[in-house]
């Protein structure tokens, strides 16, 4: 049951303003891994990141007017502390592009192990759709 809430508009324009984009925050377990795929593979460009001790911890990664967080499982002072079980079940990152076949020619090109591109109508859309097998074996 969704409930409406009613709030003056003023106040709804304030929020909507405030609101620019929402970002997928991956959790990792082998952050360099993690950033080869998506800056080497996919062409991001890592434009934020947090480096305690020299380390790189956190990163926000750009691609055109997509972007992404990647940040590694952190336990007891030292990389770990994962989820038990498989990683990334139930998640989906759709990326809203102009030539989705380009990309897959360039993922090809960078040595990434990609799906041939096809078409599905999912709730009356056109959507072009394809898989990219990260090095861990792992299906982004």
């Amino acid at each position: 049951m969704t409930r409406e809430i009613h709030r003056p508009m003023d106040l709804q324009d304030a929020v909507v303003a405030n609101v620019k984009q929402a970002v997928p925050f991956f959790n990792v377990t082998d952050i360099e891994a993690s950033i080869r795929f998506y800056v080497d593979g996919l062409g991001f460009k890592i434009t934020h990141d947090w480096m305690p001790e020299g380390r790189i911890r956190w990163c926000w990664l750009e691609l055109g007017g997509a972007a992404v967080m990647l940040q590694e499982y952190w336990k007891d002072g030292k990389p770990g502390g994962g989820p038990a079980g498989p990683l990334g079940q139930g998640v989906s990152i759709c990326f809203m592009c102009a030539d989705a076949v380009a990309i897959y020619h360039d993922a090809i090109a960078r040595g990434l192990e990609a799906s041939r591109p096809f078409v599905a109508t999912t709730c009356g859309s056109h959507q072009l759709n394809g898989r990219v097998r990260r090095g861990s074996g792992r299906v982004t």
